[in-house]
């Protein structure tokens, strides 16, 4: 069993490192200041294991025992866990969306804590709080600076100038990356910690390393994503974004909280897109699916916990229709929201009705 815990929490860092971690390049690549994908994840792979090694500690003790006690995290626990959440980020990386490790992960913790009715509510809703506020300050500051450099700034830059600029842009998108690893490494070793199968030092070292590698191998399409799928930037648009989400999930680490990396550096990218095109950025498909896969997926990660957890360890197979039932009524609903609509649509356009 211990083997197998390991194993997720491996393959869920290796997922981490095409989803958060690579989103953290995105900034670089779209603006050529690295022109070359490998490249854009080599230096993403080396920023993610410098920030697990150095400062990936305080997240890693928030998720093993700061939502629910660590008495309750066993092995049958973390594999529960590790899973749920692997499987929604596996989702997500195939549909080539940036999500939130911290959310799928926190959200997969939540669902033991359910199960068990152990859940620590208040730092559970500090948590919560500075997933929305955090994305925010980002998207409000990157919209502001970008406004600020419209008015001042009248002539890209070239020659010299833009050779600094690509560099000091390197700079900021290997921070970000390392912010990648303070932050999110934590989020695949964090149960292995809790149940005592590794050290905090020795699951951020081993986890770091997994994050660099599934950034290597399997973060080209997130990379695409962020980069140049939501809108295009200027080497200096893209120095104040990287600089803004390496700043505030740096921050965020250094008090042990984990958050959404990918939703910062997407909401600075749609903060500067506004700024430039105007609500127009929202209408591209591709920022109205990454938002809704940002509302869905903690919730998805939650219930395939909770329902494993009674199915697996409790014997409560009323989970299993619980879930189910919220599960077909959901889709149930959209459907219906969808055919509702499509008959609005078919009333307005032919001036009648059934």
């Amino acid at each position: 069993m211990e083997l197998a815990a390991i194993l997720f929490s491996m393959f869920f860092a290796m997922n981490i490192g095409a989803s958060g971690a690579a989103a953290s390049m995105g900034i670089a690549y779209g603006s050529e200041a690295v022109k070359k994908k490998f490249h854009a994840l080599l230096i993403c792979a080396a920023g993610v294991l410098s920030g697990a090694v150095i400062g990936g500690g305080n997240v890693v003790k928030t998720i093993s025992s700061g939502i629910i006690p660590e008495r309750v995290i066993s092995l049958e626990i973390v594999c529960i866990i590790i899973g749920s959440a692997a499987l929604s980020l596996f989702i997500a990386n195939v549909l080539g969306i940036p999500l939130s490790t911290s959310e799928v992960t926190v959200g997969s913790v939540v669902g033991v804590g359910v199960a068990y009715q152990v859940l620590y509510v208040k730092s559970l809703l500090v948590i919560v709080s500075f997933w929305v506020i955090v994305p925010i300050v980002a998207f409000a500051f990157t919209f502001a600076m970008a406004k600020i450099m419209k008015k001042t700034i009248k002539r890209p830059a070239s020659g010299k100038k833009a050779k600094v600029l690509a560099v000091i842009l390197l700079i900021t998108g290997f921070f970000e990356a390392f912010s990648a690893g303070m932050n999110n490494v934590a989020n695949a070793v964090g149960p292995l910690v809790a149940a005592h199968v590794l050290t905090v030092g020795e699951g951020t070292l081993y986890g770091g390393l997994f994050v660099a590698l599934g950034a290597l191998l399997l973060g080209r399409r997130v990379l695409e994503t962020n980069g140049k799928k939501i809108t295009r930037f200027s080497k200096g648009e893209g120095i104040i974004l990287s600089g803004t989400g390496a700043g505030l999930v740096i921050t965020s680490s250094i008090f042990g909280l984990p958050v959404p990396l990918a939703q910062v550096t997407s909401s600075s990218i749609i903060g500067m897109g506004m700024a430039k095109n105007g609500g127009n950025v929202f209408h591209k498909q591709v920022v109205k699916t990454m938002l809704k896969v940002w509302v869905v997926s903690p919730f998805l990660s939650l219930s395939l916990s909770y329902m494993l957890v009674s199915l697996l360890l409790k014997g409560d197979y009323y989970a299993l229709i619980v879930v189910t039932s919220v599960l077909l009524a959901s889709v149930g609903t959209i459907s219906l929201m969808r055919a509702v609509k499509k008959e609005h649509s078919s009333v307005h356009e032919q001036g009648g009705g059934i």
